[in-house]
């Protein structure tokens, strides 16, 4: 498994990862062959372009507002705030300010 993080620790998300300016920064927490947990750091202007995967993955934010966009509708998220992406569906995440998000894959 890869990870950045150990097992048996306590972490506060929002702290675990940091922003880059002009970037999008990302740490996997946890990687199987069940799928994928990842933080990302979004400054602002900063994105992901749209693309599919072949499985449905989920977007919690931490920190700030981000707009997710799943098959050309658009949806802004805020802190505590989620959203599912379904699979083989295109999407794309937008920062429109700096904002922080837990990413989990979910594959069959």
């Amino acid at each position: 498994m890869e990870s950045a993080f150990s097992p048996e620790q306590i972490y506060e998300l929002k702290e675990s990862i940091v922003y880059a300016e002009g970037s999008v920064v990302s740490k996997i927490v946890s990687k199987t062959n069940g799928g994928n947990v990842t933080l990302f750091a979004f400054d602002k202007d900063q994105f992901l372009s749209e693309h599919t995967a072949p499985f449905d993955a989920i977007v919690i934010v931490i920190d700030g507002r981000g707009k997710i966009t799943i098959n050309k509708k658009d949806y802004t998220l805020a802190e505590n705030e989620m959203i599912i992406m379904p699979a083989n569906v295109p999407h794309a995440v937008y920062g429109i300010e700096k904002f922080k998000m837990l990413l989990i894959m979910l594959k069959d």
